[in-house]
Order: C-alpha cells, then structure tokens, then sequence
C-alpha cells in the first residue's frame, strides 16, 4: 500500500516514526500519526487544517494528546461510558499516579528501553533506534485513508486522506481534532467546496 501514497503522505509516516523515537514509544501510534501531520507545510492537509484553524492551536492539539495519555488513551467519550457504569477515570488516574508517578498510565512507552528487556540500541542524538512497529490503531489508520483515497476515486493516498481518515475514526485523535472544529465534513469543506463523496467507512 506505500506505494500509493504520495510525497506528503509518505513524509507523514516517516515523520510518525520520528516522533515516536523521539518519545522513545515502542510503537508507532495514531497520535504521532496525528502529529506528523501536523508537521505538514504547503500539502493538502496542511492547507485544509490551515483553513480550518488549527495551525495556530498545534499547541492545545498536543495538551489535549498528552492529557489522553494520562488517561491511557482513552477518549473522554470511553471516560463517559465508564461513568455510565459508576467508575470514575479520573479518580482512577489520581490514585494510580499517586502511587507510581504522572503517566504511569501512559501506554507505549518504555523508559529508554527498546523492548522492555534493556535490548534497544542508543542512536543520534541519545534517542532509542530500531525498528518501531505499527500499533494497530495506526495501521487501520492508514488502511482507512485508502478507502477515503477510493471513495473520492484518487488512485494515489495523499496526507489530505489520512486526515480524514482521522476525522472519520472513532478514538481520541477524531475527538481532539472535531474539538479543534476539524470534521470530516469541514476538511470536505475546504478540500472539494463541499461536493465531497460519501464518508468512508
């Protein structure tokens, strides 16, 4: 599938796998996915997300991020549904780092261990290299931007697909970026002028 993607949406994966050596995850995930992205000038999604607003609120992106991972990546709307059943995350999340420390909950991340057995090599820079596999969410991420990619019939993937790829996922990154007035609809919008296909599921 690489070779369908673009320049942009290619630079977009190889910078996802950069932020995850630079936080030292052992995986790549949707949320460094979300912040290459973010990285993206003069390409498609970075017009649309220019447009939309968000390039002067990268900061409050990355705030909202963080505090999903002192969650353990749950959405606030998985938060809510906990709340249905009487458990109060946000209690949980206070005891647990009372007792281990701020973001002993976030998940992918190894302290400076590549494998969790001490088996990473040091890189440039001090960082962790290696090979960094891709989280499942990630993976469906990009499976997903396909199928925008065909819904629109473009036979190339480019970053403006895993955009709405994101807005069209279910999870924390749709939640922060719809809290950011970024939509599928409103990336639709700005990209096509509102004769956009059909969402792609």
């Amino acid at each position: 599938m690489f070779e369908r993607f673009t320049k942009d949406a290619r630079a977009v994966v190889l910078g996802a796998v950069d932020h995850a050596e630079r936080s030292r995850a052992a995986m790549v995930d949707e949320e460094h996915l979300l912040l290459a992205l973010l990285d993206r000038e003069a390409s498609r999604a970075a017009f649309a997300l220019d447009a939309l607003g968000l390039a002067e609120r990268r900061g409050s992106v990355e705030r909202a991020l963080a505090e999903a991972r002192r969650r353990g990546g749950l959405s606030r709307a998985d938060a809510e549904a906990l709340s249905g059943l009487g458990i109060d995350l946000t209690e949980i999340v206070f005891r647990v780092e009372e007792a281990h420390g701020v973001g002993a909950l976030e998940s992918g991340r190894k302290n400076g261990r590549e494998d969790g057995k001490g088996n990473g090599k040091k890189g440039k820079g001090g960082r962790w290299a290696g090979h960094r596999p891709f989280a499942s969410g990630a993976k469906e991420l990009l499976t997903q931007s396909l199928r925008v990619a065909l819904a629109h019939r473009d036979r190339h993937i480019g970053d403006e697909h895993l955009l709405l790829a994101f807005t069209a996922r279910p999870g924390v990154a749709a939640e922060v970026l719809a809290d950011h007035g970024v939509t599928y609809a409103a990336v639709e919008r700005v990209l096509w002028g509102g004769e956009g296909q059909a969402k792609a599921g």
